[in-house]
């Protein structure tokens, strides 16, 4: 028998000259993300976000913390991919630790409560997010929630009071 290994055709060093398909929009590219030196009216408290999927169900964001403590108790209805940047950050549910350079994944339905531990000055942290997340109390009862929709209109409402518009979270839509 043969092989059944698809092979690859060699591409050639010429860009696409068809057609662009219907109702496909422009990719998105968002600039100096690991420079996190960002000007402070790009981010939304601690979030800057990267991209808003309304059509998908996500988003990715940076995470910014400056102090220790805890951040939130939460359960996502969806997987979780983060990727910490700077500085160290745990769940108190889980022995493991996020530290700079490490990626974790966060499976759907798991209540964790994020902690930035003491003698961390800053923790920054990249966030793809698909669903939403519950905020729930020590026994797990909801108490808010939290999903591209909402991100999208704290994002809005942030650029427009730091004098840059409401629609330039727009950008990030997709």
């Amino acid at each position: 028998m043969g092989s059944t290994t698809p092979t690859r055709p060699k591409a050639e060093a010429v860009a696409y000259r068809g057609a662009t398909l219907p109702n496909v929009l422009e990719d998105l590219v968002v600039p100096n993300v690991v420079d996190l030196d960002f000007e402070e009216k790009l981010w939304n408290v601690w979030f800057r976000p990267l991209m808003f999927n309304v059509t998908q169900g996500y988003f990715v964001n940076l995470l910014r913390v400056r102090k220790s403590g805890i951040l939130s108790r939460h359960r996502h209805t969806g997987p979780v991919h983060a990727t910490t940047l700077k500085g160290r950050w745990h769940y108190l549910e889980h022995p493991w630790w996020a530290t700079e350079g490490s990626y974790a994944f966060e499976v759907p339905g798991d209540i964790h409560t994020l902690e930035v531990p003491d003698g961390v000055e800053e923790m920054v942290t990249l966030f793809h997010v698909t669903g939403a997340y519950i905020y729930v109390d020590p026994d797990g009862n909801a108490q808010g929630i939290e999903d591209v929709f909402s991100k999208l209109e704290l994002a809005r409402a942030h650029y427009k009071e730091v004098g840059l518009g409401g629609d330039f979270a727009d950008q990030f839509v997709r």
